[in-house]
Order: C-alpha cells, then structure tokens, then sequence
C-alpha cells in the first residue's frame, strides 16, 4: 500500500484532519515559504499527531545544527532536505533522512546517503508535475516518494507509474493557498481506496 505525506501543514485543523484520514507522514515547512512554520508552532501542531504518524521536517540547504535543533524542538521522526548539501549531512542523524531531488531534463538520480529518496518537480510546490517519462527508477537503492503537482485526480496514474513508497502532496490539496480539509481526505481515499468522492 502506498504511503501518503501531507505536506505544509500550519493549522490544528489541518492536521487532525490529515491524520484522522489516515496520513502516514505530516510535513512541517521550516524553509522560507507561505507554508513556513516556526519550531514552536511545529511542536504545538505535533502534539496532536500520534506515534504511528511520522513527522517530517522541510528544511532547504540547513545546517546539522538547524536539523539537530528541529528534531530536539519538534521530534521529528524524519528530515526532508531540499537544496545543495553535501553527503556526510546525512550520517549519523538521530532520525531517518529524505533527499529532495528535483526532476529536470535529464532526470538525473544522484547517489545519496539518505534513507529515503523524494522527487519533485523542477519548482518544489508549484503545483506543477514534473516529466513522469525522463525519470528511472528502476536502478534506486532506497524507497522513494513522489511529489509535484499531484491531485486526487492524478495521484491514481502516478502510483501506477512509478509504484513509489510514497506520495507527497501540498498544493494539490489547498484552495486559494490554504489547506482544504476535504482536499486532504479525498486525496487520501483516492491513494489508499482508489476512490473519489465527489461532494
């Protein structure tokens, strides 16, 4: 079954809705963005999510002292980074780690020591798809998650694609760039039900 982030989450509402329908990870934007969230509203919104949901910290370019300091503050059980960093961010970090790979023409697959690979579209949460044919998977070590521009509509054809660990969605659950709560339900019962509910 395939795994399903909700990503850029800043509201109570937001996020019990996410998990009460059945999210597998919640993602808490710390990178600068209209979906950028403080440490402390992130601890606050964490306390509504249980253990059997992963929490996952977006953070572009940061430093081991920024990641350590986010996992300490928010608990995070994985970091997402996107950006230029060098390989040796990733070791001997007190969680699990995704790389952030945005896909461009050539769809180039960098060997990385993160646990888990994410890609995206070549403007991470613009809403836009990437060129599903240019990317292939089939050599990867690690499981990977899907993102850019995927919408209930689309997330279906995607999984059938790719067959990823996971999928991750942010803008294709908002209306007018803030979450919709039954954006984010319909979304999740199309990828773990393969239905859509219409209103």
């Amino acid at each position: 079954m395939t795994k399903v982030k909700i990503c850029g989450l800043s509201t109570k509402g937001a996020v019990e809705t996410a998990v009460s329908a059945g999210s597998d990870y919640i993602g808490f934007v710390f990178a600068p963005s209209k979906r950028q969230v403080t440490l402390e509203e992130a601890a606050e919104l964490a306390k509504l999510i249980p253990s059997d949901v992963k929490k996952v910290g977006v953070f572009v370019s940061p430093s081991r002292e920024e990641l350590l300091e986010a996992i300490e503050k928010v608990g995070l059980d994985l970091v997402q980074v996107h950006g230029q960093v060098a390989d040796e961010l990733f070791e001997d970090l007190p969680c699990a780690s995704i790389q952030a790979v945005q896909v461009d023409g050539d769809g180039h697959v960098p060997n990385s020591q993160a646990d888990y690979l994410l890609f995206d579209a070549p403007v991470a949460g613009s809403g836009q798809t990437f060129d599903w044919g240019r990317l292939d998977t089939s050599g990867l070590a690690q499981p990977f998650f899907i993102a850019g521009g995927l919408k209930e509509d689309n997330v279906a054809k995607a999984i059938q694609h790719f067959t990823p660990y996971a999928v991750d969605v942010s803008s294709g659950v908002e209306t007018d760039g803030q979450k919709d709560q039954e954006k984010i339900r319909r979304f999740i019962e199309r990828v773990k039900h393969g239905i859509s509910r219409t209103k």
